[in-house]
């Protein structure tokens, strides 16, 4: 059993541990002028270790912020000072820094984890991942790299179930699919590892499955007033305008993914059959759609009267220089944001992002009995499975696949 540490034993090792990821001077010097006023406090309260009522009350003394806490007021500064036993607390549960906290790009700083982290890279686009997935595998598995040398762990031989478990139980706290999102990056990235033989255990298959289904939640999805008032608020004068208006159109009449439209070229529209045929960038497998009346006039207007004048083989580009094609770390949240707020639309706790724009077009199709086979084959699912998702809004839907309580009761 690991002997628990002093408190300024933790602080110690707390600080090896922020110069090791490169924290700045002046970032430092405002965490030991904090923690020194802690071992004061500590002392004045005979306490030699840390706890989290140890750090609550130092806070509420010298700073009366939790209030604000509670009430979501916090100003930057005072985030700040939460953020000084948060550290604490959760170094002396994982001996890490929580990344969600950190505001440093990169993850990896030791040149060899950044050799081993690239290798990977090469590895996953040799797999043909497409480009978001191998953007979440290197920089996930970037992440748990960086949390084994926090570990002191050089040999990578030298892993363990227990340690990965550890790991693990630094994502408490985040959504499902960022969870599961991370497990996935981990398993391809011990599959290489085994494949170079770093490891020789197959921790892949040993790692342990997520206690939860996939199809949790149900999918946000906009009514149709709200949907016309997003529209509406667009301006179709301006070059912008026209992009978005063009944009929103293809996400919310041919249910695109957000990735799709942003890599959408010119050679893809295929005008005189009517046809938008490209490869989907998740799935890696081709997807024809019908260019509707609507969708192809809102891009012929873009083109032709809103589109910079520049030589790119993407239809959508940003309209501040540079003209370049726009991001892939871009998922248009801003954009969808922006007209919410000039419609009056409430936010509410549902996400209303690109994505719920794909999920208003299928719930829609679900309600005009659309089969859900064919609703699949329009969003490019390659599962069935994935579109029954698309039940859970569809309150009669709902109903008709119940069973009847009493007939049910009859049966046994």
């Amino acid at each position: 059993m690991t002997q628990r540490k002093t408190l300024t034993e933790l602080l110690h090792d707390l600080e090896q541990e922020m110069q090791r990821l490169g924290y700045t001077n002046g970032s430092m010097q405002f965490y030991r002028r904090r923690w020194q006023m802690l071992l004061k406090f500590a002392q004045e309260q005979g306490e030699v270790f840390y706890s989290e009522r140890l750090g609550i009350d130092f806070i509420e003394k010298y700073f009366h912020i939790f209030e604000k806490d509670f009430d979501n007021t916090l100003v930057q500064a005072e985030t700040q000072e939460l953020r000084i036993i948060r550290v604490i607390g959760d170094f002396q549960l994982h001996n890490t820094i929580l990344r969600r906290c950190s505001k440093h790009k990169e993850i990896l700083t030791d040149p060899s984890l950044i050799a081993i982290n690239s290798q990977f890279k090469s590895h996953c686009e040799n797999k043909s991942y497409s480009k978001v997935t191998v953007d979440h595998y290197v920089k996930q598995s970037a992440r748990f790299m960086d949390y084994l040398a926090a570990q002191h762990i050089i040999d990578y031989k030298t892993i363990s179930l227990t340690l990965i478990h550890n790991y693990l139980k630094t994502l408490a706290g985040y959504t499902y699919k960022t969870v599961e999102q991370n497990m996935c990056s981990i398993r391809a990235f011990f599959r290489f590892l085994l494949e170079i033989n770093m490891i020789q255990i197959d921790f892949a298959a040993k790692m342990p499955m997520i206690q939860a289904r996939k199809q949790v939640r149900i999918p946000s999805v906009w009514t149709g007033a709200e949907l016309k008032a997003l529209i509406a608020a667009i301006d179709r004068g301006s070059p912008k305008g026209k992009r978005d208006y063009a944009i929103i159109l293809l996400a919310c009449c041919l249910g695109m993914r957000c990735t799709d439209i942003k890599n959408l070229k010119m050679k893809d529209f295929h005008w005189e059959d009517k046809k938008l045929v490209f490869i989907q960038s998740k799935t890696r497998v081709p997807l024809s759609l019908p260019i509707t009346s609507e969708v192809g006039w809102a891009v012929i207007d873009y083109l032709k009267y809103g589109r910079p004048k520049i030589d790119s083989p993407y239809v959508f580009v940003r309209h501040m220089a540079p003209f370049e094609p726009l991001s892939e770390a871009d998922h248009l949240h801003q954009l969808i944001k922006r007209y919410m707020e000039l419609a009056h639309i409430p936010s509410s706790n549902k996400k209303r992002g690109m994505h719920s724009l794909r999920h208003t077009m299928a719930s829609m199709l679900l309600e005009n009995d659309t089969p859900l086979s064919v609703i699949s084959d329009i969003l490019g699912h390659i599962d069935p499975d994935s579109t029954a998702v698309y039940l859970k809004v569809d309150i009669k839907k709902l109903k008709e696949c119940a069973l009847d309580f009493m007939e049910d009761i009859n049966h046994e």
